[in-house]
């Protein structure tokens, strides 16, 4: 399905607010993550930047 160029400026625009980090799991552990995050009812991104939030709060990271 095409994607009309309104969308597209509007992803280009929310894509230059966010920042870039790159994660290689092993692929057992990519599956693990995954299923995890299925579990939970989220995507693997939104898993992950969850959890990172909750350790960095633990860890009184700012």
């Amino acid at each position: 399905m095409p994607v009309s160029e309104a969308k597209r400026a509007a992803i280009t625009r929310y894509n230059e607010k966010c920042g870039r980090i790159e994660l290689r799991p092993l692929k057992e552990d990519a599956e693990k993550i995954k299923a995890a995050a299925a579990a939970a009812g989220q995507s693997v991104q939104g898993y992950i930047l969850q959890a990172c939030a909750e350790r960095m709060q633990r860890d009184n990271t700012k």
